[in-house]
């Protein structure tokens, strides 16, 4: 759903201005993104490359990055500086809202108790910042359950 999300640039801007668009808005979450660069590739997709610190910083620069209207497809080259096995065990992947969803039917669907909401809203953070406000075509990074 490529008109979901936040609105950072229209159609026919050109690619070099999307990129800034897109710098400026993942530095507005302070995501361990510095290393992170962004590119189009067609009128859709952005590929990322670059490094971060954490798989649950790369899932959320992905997921932010998924987020914006007018972004259909992110092509992921990000590497981790820290390969550390139980990272790895961090994230459990992605989740694509569909209309009527909740964080904690997401919770109840995913786990199999609705009650663990905050730990998929704590994945999300600061992209989210209330548990009530998801929107269909939404893309959330999804936590191992604790």
């Amino acid at each position: 759903m490529k008109n979901a999300g936040k609105k950072l640039f229209n159609r026919d801007d050109k690619d070099e201005d999307k990129v800034v668009a897109i710098r400026n808005y993942l530095n507005s979450f302070n995501l361990g993104a510095k290393e992170v660069h962004a590119s189009f590739d067609g009128e859709d997709t952005v590929t990322l490359k670059g490094t971060t610190d954490s798989l649950i910083e790369r899932r959320r620069i992905v997921a932010t990055i998924g987020n914006i209207d007018g972004v259909e497809k992110v092509n992921d080259h990000i590497r981790v500086n820290d390969q550390e096995p139980d990272k790895e065990k961090e994230v459990q992947g992605f989740y694509e809202v569909k209309s009527g969803d909740t964080l904690s039917a997401i919770a109840q669907s995913v786990y199999g108790d609705a009650s663990k909401y905050p730990q998929i809203f704590k994945a999300n953070q600061p992209m989210l910042k209330d548990p009530d406000e998801i929107y269909p075509g939404q893309k959330l990074v999804i936590p191992r359950e604790e």
